[in-house]
């Protein structure tokens, strides 16, 4: 049974990186081209080198819903702009100074282009298999399979486009994509790797890593970098729990 999952799995992977889709929220699309070593996921994106070797600092928008998700709750846009907003930081923190207003160099804005929900009964479905499948790899139902879609740029103080990128990705059959009993689970969790997209293109070739002091982290807002408890909810349910793994909660 298990070499007809292995070998399907690359095909499985590939059907689900469908082409981001324009959605009008950036600034221009002109010049943007295909990123060839998007890793299931795809997307366009283009950028200045030389134009982000001069951006030593930045300020972060807070993320929007440009459009899709209108299924999804108050809460439910609440807690993943938010986990996009922390995953920003975290990444663009380690590449730039983070500022605010007029002491930046530069300004990024993202957005929410698209979500599809994960299946709740299907994940939990998957997650109960997953004992009795040993190893990373997962099999879920393709009905239950969530996705995310997002747009971000980087402008410089005159509104100029200094790198932008258009990103998708959905969650695949046969994979490493964990199952959530929340139907934003698979949103969530491609938040840090559309962030960290976003944050390549938005760095120069071979930016220097800056290191987050503790006590000074500028995204200390958003809670703990690391979040072991979620890798402890995965090991114990088999689940993606967002409430373990995602960015700490809006107190206001």
């Amino acid at each position: 049974m298990r070499i007809p999952v292995v070998l399907a799995l690359p095909l499985l992977v590939g059907a689900c990186a469908s082409a981001p889709t324009t959605s009008g929220f950036l600034s221009g699309y002109e010049g943007m081209a295909d990123d060839e070593s998007a890793l299931r996921a795809a997307a366009r994106e283009r950028r200045e080198t030389s134009r982000l070797e001069l951006v030593k600092r930045v300020a972060i928008e807070p993320t929007r819903l440009a459009q899709g998700g209108a299924w999804m709750s108050a809460g439910e846009r609440t807690a993943l702009l938010r986990e996009i907003d922390a995953q920003l930081c975290f990444e663009l923190s380690e590449r730039y100074e983070i500022a605010e207003g007029e002491d930046a160099d530069a300004r990024v804005r993202a957005a929410v282009t698209g979500v599809e929900p994960t299946g709740r009964a299907a994940s939990a479905a998957a997650a109960a298999a997953s004992f009795f499948i040993p190893g990373p790899i997962g099999v879920r139902a393709p009905g239950a399979l969530g996705a995310l879609a997002a747009e971000a740029e980087m402008l410089d103080g005159e509104d100029r486009q200094i790198a932008a990128i258009s990103w998708t990705r959905t969650a695949t059959a046969v994979g490493t994509d964990d199952p959530s009993l929340s139907r934003i689970g698979d949103a969530l969790q491609f938040a840090e790797p559309f962030a960290d997209a976003a944050a390549k293109v938005m760095s120069s070739d071979d930016p220097p890593r800056r290191k987050i002091e503790a006590g000074a982290d500028p995204c200390a807002q958003f809670g703990a970098r690391f979040r072991p408890e979620g890798w402890a909810a995965k090991f114990a349910t088999g689940l993606y729990v967002p409430q373990m793994s995602g960015a700490k909660a809006d107190e206001n």
